[in-house]
């Protein structure tokens, strides 16, 4: 399921690069044609000189161009600022759904962790399965995946889901005290709250 995702994000990677490709050539005959243009009458007016009348409107077509040039080249800047934006959009909305998608497996390891049994024969096993944990969670921390730190905190409704409230004079009032299920973030953006529990 995880591939079929990948090779969809990738098509339409794809085509948001072809067709920015497209419009960029586009943009950029627009500019040669606009600069062949303010060319043809830039030496025009060099072959006019002696004709004044014929002069002023030469410089008031040079100065229509010209200001088409740059009104131009000011769109063209914006269009590509806002591709740039559009990609990068497209890319963060993948990459958390593919992190979504990775996060029950992450959960697994860690709840198999908890139970291995005590013994020689186990304690390998264990060894491959906390490296591969671990490798795991170095990927998601490269990318920008990190763990939401919640225990002994106060409880913030933006970053904690509490599923348990109990009273205990040990603690302070809205604090964390124990934690059911890690949450995450990616980047600045909360891909799952952490589930808790709260005191007071």
């Amino acid at each position: 399921m995880v591939d079929n995702k990948n090779l969809e994000d990738d098509e339409i990677k794809d085509k948001i690069e072809e067709e920015t490709l497209e419009e960029v050539k586009e943009e950029e005959q627009d500019l040669e044609d606009i600069k062949k243009v303010l060319e043809e009458a830039l030496s025009a007016e060099e072959a006019n000189a002696a004709d004044d009348t014929s002069k002023d409107s030469k410089d008031a077509e040079i100065a229509d161009l010209e200001d088409r040039l740059k009104r131009q080249i000011a769109e063209f800047d914006n269009f590509r600022k806002r591709t740039e934006k559009e990609k990068s959009a497209m890319f963060d909305m993948g990459a958390r759904h593919i992190i979504e998608a990775i996060l029950p497996t992450i959960d697994n390891f860690e709840r198999g962790l908890k139970t291995v049994p005590e013994d020689k024969e186990a304690k390998a096993f264990y060894d491959g399965m906390e490296m591969i944990y671990k490798q795991m969670l170095k990927v998601l921390s490269d990318v920008g995946v990190t763990a939401i730190d919640c225990l002994d905190k106060e409880f913030d409704l933006n970053l904690h889901n509490a599923v348990m409230h109990v009273e205990d004079e040990a603690y302070g009032n809205n604090i964390i005290i124990e934690e059911f299920q890690k949450g995450y973030k990616y980047k600045d953006t909360v891909i799952r709250h952490s589930m808790v529990k709260v005191a007071n």
